[in-house]
């Protein structure tokens, strides 16, 4: 089957709105074509002006032709800025329905594709990317009309008054458009794609870099200390120069050839007029010289489009990347879980499609249970709480819920059936009500503050100016770590799901905050099934059963005192990290 162009799939999503951008097209031709008429205008003044010479005052024609050539070129620029007012209402559209059709496909991936894919990369795809296809569209497509209309007209022109003045006036064209071809071959397109990985490549370091700056300041230390982020720059220094020097010789002979029209006219009048002058050469030949400035102008105008050519190809193929990932697979046969019971059998899954991160997991969490996973860094915690929530299908094995392959429920019932509460809990930028209202969207105002009341966050609502109804991020308002994560249980419990998933939520939570945490958590998991990811080791001295992962298997599990009586990884843990908690600094006595 034949690719589409990148135009043509821009015009279907256009809709109807594609007659818009037709219509530039076709304005923006007439407008080049009317925008030759002035020359017209100015021949017939320059030929009064040599027939009357030296009795200028017998031009009695001046006046009028010179009105009429301005009437020409204010009648040109308003059907171009006609033609450019159609093509980007037809560019808007098209960016639009670009963002909506991405965001919509974004919708349906797994939840765990934002954090695996990048979401500055991914932000910078849905904005960008579209973003270019709008200046193509709005600029480059009517300039480009404007382009092919203008040596048309031009070559009538240059034909009617003195054909050898025109194929002198062609030669330079030529070997500029031949040059031109060159520097934007495939070879061009190639270099496009590095230069925009380069600068993606940048932008994301710079973020780290940003975001790395208390650390930096902190300790005292320079951009050095952000070794990648220097060498992406040396790298796009590098990547810039070489090519930049590439097109160093090329970009001269273009340069040399589009604007030297005028001195090959010269020469090639000063070969024609050997035998004399007459004053109709003389006439063609300072017209031709006046005309042919257009032609340099057409061709730079063909170069950069051709270029943003690329940057929209480059755009369309960044978008596809993310068109292209699959998304979770709708069930035929919708069934709904019986209970809130969690089971896993003999999963496999790798992020990459290589290196396993599980490797034959098989484990059974009943309805109304309180597990945790822990384990050394890397062993696959978080990924088998991301499996069971669905934030990614594992690759083999089943995941049930309430007896139910996860994959056979439906995704809105799977997401009312599974809470989420995150190690950095993020919230928007809306009122503490509107955030917590994210769990229950159609909760009254009593049934938030209730919430709220259970999950500890009385503290807050009174301090801040408005209680409830505060924006968080106006005004200096924020909140720390600890109280984030409240407000965020908060929520959770407005959704009231019976499964829930704790990923090391206490993390960065001061004493006071995680005792209130704490008493959140035990007021959320009251007849729930609960599934703890914990480093601390205190925190899961209670709970029913113990899962320890390690390079992405299930090494051991039981409850605590189970596994302390054996010599094996939770017992070694369980040693260090009492070993850890105990200790002091000390400061010598002198």
């Amino acid at each position: 089957m034949k690719k589409k162009s990148n135009l043509s799939r821009l015009l279907e999503i256009a809709g109807s709105h594609k007659y818009l951008t037709y219509a530039s097209w076709v304005l923006s031709a007439i407008s080049a074509l009317i925008a030759l008429v002035p020359f017209y205008y100015i021949w017939k003044m320059i030929k009064e002006v040599l027939e009357v010479a030296p009795n200028f005052c017998q031009a009695q024609s001046l006046t009028g032709n010179g009105w009429m050539a301005v009437l020409f070129a204010v009648i040109a620029v308003l059907v171009y800025i006609a033609g450019l007012m159609c093509s980007h209402l037809g560019a808007f559209r098209i960016a639009t329905n670009l963002r909506i059709q991405t965001m919509e496909h974004i919708v349906k991936l797994p939840l765990g594709f934002a954090e695996s894919f990048g979401s500055g990369k991914l932000r910078k795809i849905v904005n960008e990317s579209s973003a270019a296809t709008e200046t193509y569209l709005a600029h480059q497509l009517p300039d480009r009309a404007n382009a092919i209309a203008t040596p048309c007209g031009l070559l009538v022109l240059l034909f009617v008054f003195d054909w050898r003045l025109g194929l002198l006036s062609l030669v330079p064209v030529v070997l500029g458009f031949l040059i031109m071809m060159a520097m934007t071959g495939k070879q061009m397109q190639e270099k496009m794609k590095e230069y925009q990985n380069a600068l993606d490549d940048m932008s994301n370091e710079a973020v780290e870099y940003v975001r790395g700056i208390p650390v930096v300041k902190t300790f005292g230390q320079t951009i050095f200390s952000f070794k990648k982020f220097k060498d992406s720059i040396d790298r796009y220094k590098i990547w810039v120069i070489a090519y930049t020097k590439q097109l160093r010789t090329p970009m001269m002979f273009y340069t040399a050839a589009i604007n030297g029209v005028f001195a090959t006219l010269i020469a090639g009048g000063l070969l024609l007029t050997q035998e004399g002058v007459t004053s109709s050469f003389l006439l063609d030949l300072i017209f031709y010289i006046i005309i042919t400035p257009v032609i340099s102008v057409t061709l730079t105008r063909i170069m950069f489009q051709s270029e943003n050519a690329m940057i929209v190809d480059d755009a369309l193929q960044r978008i596809d990347s993310v068109l292209h990932l699959k998304p979770l697979e709708k069930t035929k046969h919708p069934m709904h879980p019986q209970n809130a019971s969690v089971e896993l059998k003999s999963i496999h899954f790798s992020y990459d499609g290589e290196k396993e991160v599980l490797k034959d997991i098989s484990l059974t969490i009943p309805a109304g249970q309180t597990v945790a996973f822990v384990g050394p860094s890397g062993g696959g915690k978080t990924t088998l709480a991301n499996l069971i929530s669905r934030f990614f299908d594992p690759q083999s094995g089943m995941v049930k819920i309430g007896g139910v392959n996860v994959k056979d429920i439906p995704k809105e019932e799977l997401m009312n059936t599974v809470s989420f509460v995150f190690q950095n809990s993020r919230l928007i930028k809306a009122s503490i009500l509107e955030n917590v209202r994210m769990g229950k969207p159609e909760a009254t105002r009593e049934e938030v503050l209730a919430a709220l009341h259970h999950a500890q966050c009385d503290d807050i609502l009174e301090k801040l100016p408005q209680g409830v109804d505060t924006v968080i991020g106006t005004k200096g308002v924020y909140l720390s770590g600890g109280e984030q994560q409240r407000i965020a249980i908060a929520r959770v419990m407005l959704k009231n799901a019976p499964i829930i998933i704790l990923d090391e939520a206490t993390a960065f939570a001061d004493p006071d905050n995680e005792s209130r945490v704490q008493a959140a958590f035990s007021r959320l998991s009251e007849g729930k099934t609960v599934i703890m990811i914990a480093h601390r080791l205190s925190t899961v001295t209670n709970v029913d059963q113990i899962f320890v992962i390690c390079n992405g298997q299930v090494a051991e599990c039981g409850n605590s005192r189970e596994l302390l009586a054996k010599d094996g990884i939770f017992s070694r843990m369980w040693k260090n990290y009492q070993t850890s908690v105990q200790w002091k600094v000390t400061k010598e006595v002198q």
